[in-house]
């Protein structure tokens, strides 16, 4: 439990102001994005920011792969990762550390 305290407690923060956030939007999440890609130096944060979630997921799909899990196992995390982006990894780091750790099968 300890291993998942932190991420634990950044992905509670960060989720409930995200939700904050989109209840308070006058726009919707797709028309925020497309606003956002409109301008270069935004769009230029948001790229890195799809760069870094690309990186995380190719961590993510091969932490699991050693762990001897399915694919189909990291599957949900990466289709968090693609609309919120640190949802999905920081999810994935406190699911992580709540289930014994199993070695590899080769």
């Amino acid at each position: 439990m300890k291993k998942a305290l932190l991420p634990l407690l950044v992905l509670i923060a960060f989720s409930a102001y995200t939700a904050f956030v989109m209840l308070q939007a006058e726009q919707s999440l797709l028309d925020f994005g497309l606003q956002l890609l409109s301008q270069l130096d935004t769009a230029q944060v948001v790229i890195d920011l799809y760069i870094l979630a690309a990186l995380a997921c190719v961590w993510m799909v091969q932490d699991n792969r050693a762990r001897g899990k399915p694919w189909q196992a990291v599957a949900p995390y990466i289709l968090l990762t693609l609309v919120f982006v640190s949802i999905g990894p920081l999810l994935y780091l406190v699911v992580r550390a709540l289930q014994p750790s199993t070695p590899a099968v080769s």
